[in-house]
């Protein structure tokens, strides 16, 4: 991008962060909650580097990369930022076990632990490294087939297992919406938080984050127990229409 570009994109993206953060602090007190009470990460795995610095300067800290040796090609390339330092970076896509030790220490969260194999490679590589990574349990609350997760059944059977891995720390649940279908999304987000409740009370862990809600129903899941929003579209793309309604 050239200068004027790079101003121009600047002016974009903190003006869509300021629109972004406003409809989560409506959707938030439908909840009965303060925005300070959601997170929201910025998705980067479709831009480059420039546009994640840029997107720092716009106000962004915390954001979410779905392969990887992206992760790994981001992290590199904004060493040359200082400006950066204390920046956070979550893997939330699909993780292969033979992918696990690019992501080990060098994410602040793992939204996607979706079986107990893939939990129980983490924990093992994790304790050798002498370290916990925090993790959250994804879950196919809609039930479709090309969804990947514990069924709501498996988490409940498997809990205690995976309570007692060592080396991870599990901090809550994940889950997708079907797309296009506003009352899908809003089913399935209910049915997550109703899913941690029930969780919490049998395991007596708080289960604190609930990762739910992307670029087209981010509102929706907010209103029905989100605590971390996962926008990538809605935040580097000025062709994407931010849902207000």
């Amino acid at each position: 991008m050239t200068d004027e570009e790079r101003e121009g994109y600047l002016e974009f993206l903190t003006s869509r962060r300021a629109r972004i953060l406003a409809r989560i602090e409506e959707a938030a007190r439908v909840s009965g909650r303060g925005a300070d009470q959601v997170e929201a990460i910025a998705v980067s795995k479709t831009v480059g580097v420039d546009e994640v610095v840029l997107a720092w300067r716009a106000g962004w800290r915390a954001f979410g990369e779905n392969r990887p040796q992206e992760l790994v090609r981001k992290l590199a390339g904004i060493e040359s930022h200082p400006e950066m330092d204390g920046v956070r970076f979550d893997m939330i896509g699909n993780l292969q076990t033979n992918k696990i030790n690019q992501v080990l220490g060098r994410v602040s969260l793992i939204h996607s632990v979706s079986s107990a194999h893939l939990a129980t490679a983490i924990s093992k590589r994790a304790e050798v490294r002498g370290h916990s990574e925090r993790v959250l349990l994804e879950v196919n609350v809609s039930g479709e087939e090309s969804k990947s997760g514990f069924t709501p059944e498996e988490v409940h059977s498997e809990m205690d297992d995976l309570l007692g891995m060592g080396g991870i720390e599990i901090c809550g649940l994940m889950t997708m919406a079907p797309a296009n279908d506003p009352d899908a999304a809003r089913r399935t987000f209910s049915g997550l938080r109703e899913l941690r409740e029930q969780l919490s009370s049998e395991s007596g862990l708080g289960l604190a984050t609930l990762s739910c809600g992307m670029s087209d129903d981010f509102a929706i899941a907010v209103e029905e127990g989100s605590t971390l929003v996962r926008l990538g579209r809605t935040v580097f793309d000025p062709n994407h229409d931010l849902v207000t309604e």
